[in-house]
């Protein structure tokens, strides 16, 4: 017998042993987790109710799927999400152009930005463009949170776009000025691509923690996942069982975020 498990594992690739051990660790971490919780939970005297949880995520009538108030929710947070990346990436893009620029007016423009999104809460900035900016310039709710959480974003984004650039060899600068190029060209052409490919990890974070701070939008009452969360445990007190499906949620998110961004690095990955 031994024989045969020592045949087994020698033709197993040392990675795949590797991975196998890692997978192994991992959900034993996960299942003494959440054995603790559960246990926790029990010994509090907490009534589990997992059969009261799906009719907050779907019913079927009449052969007919209907979104629950968790699916609902989760719609709207993945909106938020989607329009706050693509702003982020803009606010961030002018802010790094902004630092490399001639102009001393634009680069301390970017310098101000970055440095007060960075340096004051999130949530205190969501606060006063919804009760201070929003009632100026006349933005719904949705607006609001969506810029709030672009703004925010693009500072980081901002830092890392600076990193990337700052990362492009100064010889290819100096070739792209020799043939002629002009500023916009030498970003367009040969700086940017580098810079975007060398910064796609620092960008997956970033992407993945937007994900996590659209949940604060629900302090201005939008009723994205977070928000549809708390009005449910507001009147079934199943809180336990909705908390964990919505962190549950989140998970599936940023994971499946995650991969799909690794997954385009490898694709595009080049050695510097």
């Amino acid at each position: 017998m031994q024989y045969i498990y020592r045949k087994i594992f020698h033709h197993i690739h040392p990675d795949s042993r590797a991975i196998a051990v890692d997978l192994a660790m991992y959900l034993a971490v996960i299942t003494a987790f959440v054995w603790s919780i559960f246990s926790g939970a029990e010994a509090s005297g907490y009534n589990w109710q997992w059969s009261r949880v799906p009719r907050y995520l779907f019913t079927l009538s009449d052969g007919a799927f209907h979104a629950g108030p968790l699916l609902t929710g989760l719609g709207v947070t993945l909106e938020i999400t989607c329009y706050s990346m693509v702003l982020a990436f803009a606010f961030g893009l002018i802010a790094v152009l902004f630092r490399f620029s001639r102009s001393i007016v634009a680069r301390y423009v970017a310098i101000f930005y970055v440095e007060l999104i960075r340096n004051t809460p999130l949530m205190l900035q969501v606060l006063i463009m919804y009760f201070v900016i929003a009632p100026v310039l006349e933005m719904e709710r949705f607006l609001s949170a969506v810029l709030a959480l672009a703004l925010f974003e693009g500072a980081y984004i901002a830092e890392i776009f600076r990193a990337g650039i700052s990362s492009v060899p100064k010889g290819q600068w100096e070739a792209a000025e020799s043939v002629g190029l002009s500023r916009f060209h030498t970003y367009r052409l040969i700086v940017l691509p580098q810079a975007i490919r060398a910064t796609l990890p620092p960008l997956t974070g970033q992407a993945v923690s937007l994900v996590k701070d659209s949940a604060l939008v629900s302090v201005i009452a939008i009723y994205d996942l977070t928000m549809q969360g708390q009005a449910i445990i507001s009147e079934t007190y199943l809180t336990f069982e909705i908390w964990f499906i919505v962190a549950f949620i989140y998970l599936v998110i940023t994971v499946g975020l995650s991969f799909v961004v690794h997954y385009l690095e490898k694709k595009y990955s080049y050695d510097l």
